[in-house]
């Protein structure tokens, strides 16, 4: 059987001011109304000999991930949580150890949740290519065909062609991202792939690879699933032995060192949507070379991408740019510069903001949080809790609250009361007494929150019981 591999990680922090460090890229829906993740995983279907796929993420978004996978009725076969990023060669060494536990002779198909792929049949017959020469110990990447002299990718030399079938080849050598020149020259010379970063091996395979060249990596990796817990529906890597994993990818950690490197050479148009030019190059546009996507207004643009998220953007006379709007943010750049925006993200981070981190809506396992004004000893949200699901039972050291109702019914748990409100009813939870808002209803609830005290961060919280397990 080949089990699909989804990796989860990674910032995303190009694709600024959409993606953030609460909800990154592979979380977001840049192509279509399905996110990166559920596009990911939906593409696999009609694949021979698949299992459902096994999901490696940050522990932060556990609960986003497993949100996004039942909205289009897939069960994780299972999903191991990272309580620090290492890089995809400890996760993909976490996912061979699940699998050969259950299937010596399983095969991983390792896939990033942010690629874009179009073509599907041709991206299945490469799974079925790469796995046939999996099967003889090959260690397979999958190579795109070049459509230009781009920097932002590692380049596969291809080696002789394997008689096992057609589009595959031994990797001759791998090539770190080149600067432009060298990008050219290799364009130019032919015989060179773009490295996608999606591989197809035995799981017990790369096991032995992985312990033949980082034997420390596997060492940290396997003490951390031993270690580990199964916390509902997660299997939770344990921090220790985790967070002292070194820090590798595939490519370093085995790729390049293997004796037994191969590469398909797939025909199917691919990006990883590194950047907004790469999400412009990848879209369709309209006469003038433009792309946009939501409440926008354009006259004598060209080449340009323009993306609305919360209220009307209007470009007139512009030319290449790349325009994004969200209610807290927004980025305005040449596209030949939009790289760049990955400095801006770690200036933000140097001066404290909040907007690298997350969106002025914040999603939680229950539902989500909104602010909607602040200032000096107060704050107003709006939350949304869904049908069945509650918050935690906290309380706060510096913070008093009240809540009005705007929609749906809420039950609430205000030191030892217990009680019901519905539309237009309110209540004030003092400071320091233990409070609780669950939905019982069959609608989202929508609550107004209304904060004031000293202090106002999301960590003033003490939590004493709370259905998804959180510290």
């Amino acid at each position: 059987m080949i089990y699909p591999v989804i990796l989860c990680g990674g910032a995303g922090s190009r694709l600024w001011p959409l993606s953030r460090a609460l909800l990154p890229k592979q979380f977001l829906p840049l192509v279509s109304e399905r996110t990166m993740l559920q596009e990911t995983v939906q593409r696999l279907a009609g694949a021979e000999a698949l299992t459902a796929p096994l999901v490696i993420s940050n522990a932060e978004h556990r609960f986003l991930v497993a949100e996004q996978l039942r909205d289009i009725d897939v069960q994780a076969h299972t999903h191991v949580l990272e309580p620090v990023g290492r890089n995809t060669a400890p996760a993909v060494a976490a996912a061979a150890l699940c699998v050969t536990a259950a299937d010596p002779e399983g095969t991983l198909l390792v896939l990033p949740a942010d690629h874009l792929i179009r073509d599907i049949a041709r991206f299945h017959t490469a799974i079925r290519e790469a796995a046939a020469i999996a099967d003889q110990g090959k260690l397979v990447t999958f190579g795109i065909r070049p459509s230009g002299p781009v920097t932002g990718y590692g380049y596969i030399k291809r080696g002789a062609r394997l008689k096992e079938a057609q589009n595959t080849y031994a990797v001759a050598e791998f090539i770190e991202k080149p600067d432009l020149e060298r990008a050219r020259q290799l364009v130019a010379a032919g015989g060179y792939d773009w490295n996608s970063g999606m591989f197809v091996f035995r799981a017990r395979r790369y096991l032995d690879e992985l312990g033949r060249w980082r034997p420390d990596i596997l060492a940290a990796t396997r003490e951390a699933l031993h270690k580990g817990v199964r916390d509902l529906d997660f299997r939770r890597l344990e921090e220790a032995a985790f967070g002292a994993c070194p820090s590798d990818s595939i490519d370093y950690a085995v790729m390049e060192k293997t004796r037994d490197a191969a590469m398909v050479a797939a025909d199917f148009d691919w990006s990883d949507i590194g950047s907004w030019e790469a999400l412009w190059a990848m879209q369709a546009k309209d006469v003038a070379g433009n792309v946009q996507r939501g409440d926008v207004y354009l006259d004598r643009a060209n080449g340009c991408y323009v993306r609305a998220e919360s209220r009307l953007v209007a470009a007139v006379g512009v030319k290449n740019l790349v325009i994004v709007e969200t209610d807290d943010a927004v980025l305005v750049t040449d596209k030949e510069a939009a790289h760049s925006v990955k400095d801006t993200v770690e200036h933000l981070k140097a001066n404290r903001r909040e907007e690298p981190v997350s969106h002025s809506r914040v999603y939680r396992p229950w539902g989500y949080y909104e602010s909607l004004d602040s200032g000096a000893g107060f704050q107003v949200k709006r939350i949304m809790v869904k049908p069945g699901a509650r918050l935690s039972l906290q309380m706060h050291h510096k913070r008093a609250e009240h809540w009005v109702v705007v929609a749906g019914v809420a039950a609430v748990t205000r030191g030892e009361e217990t009680f019901i409100l519905r539309e237009n009813q309110s209540t004030y939870i003092p400071l320091g007494v233990k409070h609780r808002l669950e939905n019982p209803g069959e609608q989202p609830l929508h609550v107004i929150e209304v904060q004031s005290g000293t202090y106002l961060g999301e960590d003033d919280i003490v939590r004493f019981a709370d259905d998804y397990k959180r510290a």
